[in-house]
């Protein structure tokens, strides 16, 4: 393929593919535009495989899922303007949840730049829109500069709370020469925290009878420094939605993930020392609020606001979490691991007793899709009220199994998510829960699955509407606005799209339906009708 740079050399565009590649992305989602012609002249001599969604938020939601089942960085490809503005939401529910993804953007050129002549998708700042999504934006005014920026970006990857970078490239840059070397910088490694500060954890967690654990997200990726913690200290462990599965849903000392049912609450409240490992402890984690910890507490972090916000402990560790927990057990004997599993288990009995009747519908919809999945199936699934059950009811036994959109709370996040999910992980089953209101914001993206071949199972919760606000304005005395939608016939909108669709009614028919989705080539859209489902 010929260079339009003078010389013949490479452009910018393409050798920003090659610095992606270098760096290990292997596959990057977007929609070609007129203003990314030079990125995409460098695709073809890649190794880099390119996705098209039908819309440029499938791609943010794409790149998303790709990262969160993998734990790898993934990649975004838009369009000036609109291309991404269009991503802005899923680059905003990445940020929300630590998700590591590169959008990589063109915009205007350099002498057009906050100019309003009336340029072809124009933004007055395209940057400043971007920026509070992002742990940077950066505006590539030379190509010398592109190789920098992209260190930069992955060092935030690698050594720091992982969070979206967006870098946008002036169309005169794309297509300038570029003289600059496309191999990968060096691997960035994490904070270690002081020795100082782990001692005095260590000492802390020592003198403790009835200590307790909360993981989150950020320890997702330790389950066997977890496991060697809690079982050396003997700590009952609380797993928040996004770490589920860090520690076997059966393991005597697992607390579930009730993070905001009463008696989880209150057990959390009365241990005398508290490790929280890569948690903000957020709204989106403890419904109820936050817990009013009793004892002393330790907050295990690689992101120093949050060490430091809300909830100030009595003794903060900047780090890896994994690398710190391995650390604290070579500093602590070994009591009895065995001391609480009592009182774990009769708080895990309470959370899980007495559901209201909805609940243990879900419950009954979710056993069935864990009977159709393999143990290490991965889940991914949207705002919807089956989901929300499934945070605290799915019991996980691996990590990056179970999904869900917790901070920004985004609809519409699960199918194109599943589609990055099932991109990066080709050997591993993929269920994408939705409801029937979610399904309509991404819907298109199943025409994505289809071109895939992709063996893709869609279950969707057919509840007529947006199920949990209109409960909610039944509860407060709202009369019911918007709330209950006049869907299309899902089964002719799957079908014109190559989709095959069922329906299933009871507990077997769904774990059969999900087993038969498995062996096609191509996505099943199996409708799960709240109304109907006989448990």
């Amino acid at each position: 393929m010929t260079s339009r740079a003078p010389g013949g050399k490479a452009t910018c565009g393409e050798s920003a593919i090659r610095l992606l590649e270098s760096y290990g992305i292997d596959t990057v989602f977007g929609i070609p535009g007129v203003h990314t012609l030079e990125l995409y002249r460098g695709l073809p001599n890649s190794r880099i495989r390119h996705v098209t969604p039908r819309h440029e938020q499938g791609a943010g939601f794409m790149a998303d899922g790709y990262a969160r089942a993998s734990g790898r960085p993934a990649a975004c490809l838009l369009t000036t303007g609109p291309g991404l503005t269009n991503a802005a939401t899923p680059i905003a529910q990445a940020y929300s949840d630590s998700i590591p993804m590169l959008v990589l953007s063109s915009v205007n050129d350099r002498r057009d730049l906050g100019m309003g002549r009336g340029r072809l998708h124009e933004l007055r700042s395209q940057q400043a829109a971007i920026a509070p999504l992002c742990a940077f934006s950066h505006t590539v005014m030379d190509a010398g500069e592109l190789p920098e920026v992209m260190a930069r970006a992955f060092g935030v990857f690698q050594s720091a709370r992982p969070r979206p970078v967006h870098i946008e490239i002036p169309l005169d840059v794309l297509a300038a020469p570029a003289d600059f070397r496309t191999d990968a910088r060096a691997v960035i490694g994490r904070p270690a925290a002081c020795d100082s500060a782990l001692v005095r954890a260590a000492d802390l967690i020592a003198m403790a009878e009835r200590p307790a654990m909360i993981v989150g997200g950020g320890a997702r990726d330790c389950p066997k420094a977890v496991r060697e913690f809690a079982e050396g200290v003997g700590a009952a462990v609380l797993l928040t939605g996004a770490a589920k599965g860090v520690l076997p849903d059966g393991h005597p000392l697992n607390l579930g993930s009730s993070c905001d049912h009463p008696a989880i609450v209150e057990f959390i409240e009365r241990a005398d020392a508290v490790v929280v490992a890569g948690s903000e402890l957020a709204e989106t984690d403890f419904w109820s609020g936050v817990p009013k910890f009793g004892g002393t507490l330790i907050r295990i972090d690689i992101d120093p606001a949050a060490l430091t916000r809300d909830t100030a402990p009595d003794v903060a560790l900047l780090g890896d979490a994994g690398s710190i927990l391995c650390d604290l057990v070579d500093r602590l004997a070994t009591p009895n691991p065995a001391r609480q599993h009592a009182a774990i288990g009769a708080a895990r009995a309470a959370a899980t007793a007495d559901l209201p009747p909805l609940r243990r519908l879900h419950r009954e919809v979710l056993s069935a899709i864990r009977a159709g999945l393999p143990a290490d199936g991965i889940v991914m699934t949207d705002m919807t009220q089956i989901a929300y059950a499934g945070n605290s009811l799915w019991p996980a036994d691996l990590p990056r199994t179970w999904h869900h959109p917790h901070g920004y709370g985004t609809l519409g996040f699960a199918l194109p998510a599943s589609i990055g999910a099932k991109l990066a992980m080709p050997d591993r089953d993929v269920v994408c829960l939705i409801g029937d209101g979610g399904l309509m914001f991404t819907v298109q993206d199943l025409m994505t699955a289809v071109e895939l071949d992709m063996p893709l199972a869609v279950v969707m919760w057919n509840n007529d509407g947006y199920g949990q606000i209109r409960d909610g304005m039944i509860q407060r005395g709202i009369p019911e606005i918007g709330v209950t939608l006049r869907n299309p016939d899902h089964h002719m909108l799957a079908k014109a799209m190559g989709c095959p669709s069922l329906r299933a009614e009871d507990p077997a028919m769904l774990a059969a339906a999900l087993k038969e989705a498995f062996k096609r080539r191509g996505p099943t859209l199996i409708e799960v009708r709240q109304d109907r489902f006989a448990a």
